[in-house]
């Protein structure tokens, strides 16, 4: 019998099922730095918004004989053009990000290989923002975008205040650093906002960031709050951050009911005149992800890591705690060599428990092409991974592949997100 299974999936049938579920799967793409068209200005698109995306400047500055500060003068058309001749002319544009801008282009119908910028740029410019993002979110086959929504960015602010109607394939996320990591000078800015907060945590102030939270949540309604935290992060510690989540942002997620989402590993600025492009990574201590699960178990936590070293130790701790999701490749690891030897060994740890990949897209085209891409990962590694299942006698059937496709392109955050976790410490532990 194992034979005969093991022939079927040589003929390709298995193989052909698998990837037939995995392009016709919608996809619930659970984390971005996109934005609802409502937001107006804050909405990246086109052609120039890929191309000065901070992955490709960063690249392209290894090719650049200008400064930083000449290239930041220029207008974003300008540099644009420059990233186009360093990375797309110059040199064959095979690094994921690069390849990501050729696949979009691809997809959307354009000619990249006629070298014609100005004809691409004339192509975008005839598209209604609204229109292209819904065109983007059907090409890439996306049923829900969340984004990254701050209480405590300006142009934001004033879009929350006035009553729009919402998109409906727009979810929100509740974004926590400043509040959490550098609580003494965004003090002042939630001050002004309305709210009777001191440099200390009296009881007062800790009501009054209650308070706060509860009015951006009402205002938002997020599907879960959010930080991204340095490799340097510690919990138990003898610091504000710790004060901050401990007596206002965990307690508030515990009454709300919301998922708290910790990015870890993120180095910020270790070239500052890169911009945005000059952040970096580090190995994160583990353990304090493993401390807070301990400490709330109650709480439903998402974690995902920055740093390849903190993969293996991230898929064990979820094996140990049921309050724990993890999800995605997260920024420098979103490349495919990285995610298909992430998401095999997640599979093999946590079978479907997990949300294989967010896009984190900041434009909207890369909609398309990280979806694409990360479709392609997927498949090759459930083929092999059902290849092996097939040959010891398991054949997965039609609806079996959907359901667990499903599953790890957002269907696993959404039970868990529905699913409380009322375990004490000592039951969460494994035997």
């Amino acid at each position: 019998m194992t034979k005969r299974v093991s022939e079927r999936f040589s003929d390709g049938k298995l193989s052909q099922r698998i990837a037939s579920a995995v392009a016709s799967t919608p996809i619930r793409d659970i984390h971005t730095h996109l934005y609802d068209p409502a937001f107006g200005k804050l909405v990246l698109w086109g052609i120039d918004d890929l191309l000065v995306y901070h992955y490709l400047v960063a690249e392209s500055f290894r090719h650049f004989e200008l400064s930083y500060e000449n290239f930041w003068a220029l207008t974003k058309p300008q540099q644009a053009e420059l990233i186009w001749r360093a990375l797309f002319l110059e040199h064959a544009p095979i690094s994921e990000a690069a390849r990501g801008v050729i696949t979009t282009l691809n997809r959307l119908g354009l000619d990249v290989r006629k070298n014609d910028l100005p004809k691409i740029r004339k192509w975008f410019n005839a598209w209604h923002p609204k229109d292209f993002v819904d065109h983007c979110l059907d090409l890439a086959n996306v049923s829900t975008v969340c984004m990254t929504n701050s209480p405590f960015d300006v142009d934001e602010q004033g879009v929350w205040a006035n009553s729009f109607k919402r998109h409906p394939r727009f979810e929100s996320g509740l974004r926590l650093d400043p509040l959490i990591l550098n609580y003494k000078s965004t003090m002042r800015q939630i001050r002004s906002m309305g709210y009777e907060v001191n440099p200390t945590l009296t009881r007062k102030t800790v009501s009054e960031l209650r308070r706060f939270l509860r009015d951006w949540t009402t205002r938002i309604d997020p599907r879960y709050a959010m930080v991204s935290l340095p490799p340097t992060f510690k919990y138990p510690s003898d610091s504000m951050t710790q004060r901050i989540l401990d007596s206002v942002v965990l307690p508030h997620c515990v009454e709300a009911d919301l998922p708290f989402a910790m990015m870890l590993g993120v180095r910020r600025q270790v070239n500052s005149e890169l911009g945005m492009a000059g952040d970096g990574l580090g190995v994160s201590n583990l353990r304090s992800l493993e401390n807070m699960c301990l400490q709330y178990p109650q709480q439903k936590f998402l974690a995902t890591v920055l740093s390849r070293e903190n993969q293996h130790e991230l898929c064990v701790l979820a094996r140990k705690f049921r309050n724990l999701h993890v999800f995605g490749c997260w920024w420098f690891t979103n490349i495919p060599s990285i995610i298909e030897e992430m998401t095999s060994m997640r599979l093999e740890l946590l079978g479907f428990s997990f949300t294989a990949q967010h896009s984190d897209a900041r434009v909207v085209d890369q909609l398309i092409y990280k979806w694409d891409h990360t479709r392609e990962v997927v498949t090759k590694v459930l083929q092999k991974a059902y290849g092996s299942l097939s040959s010891v006698g398991w054949e997965p059937t039609n609806a079996e592949l959907q359901r667990d496709v499903q599953a790890l392109l957002g269907g696993s955050f959404e039970e868990f997100c529905r699913h409380g976790s009322n375990l004490s410490p000592s039951k969460t532990m494994s035997q």
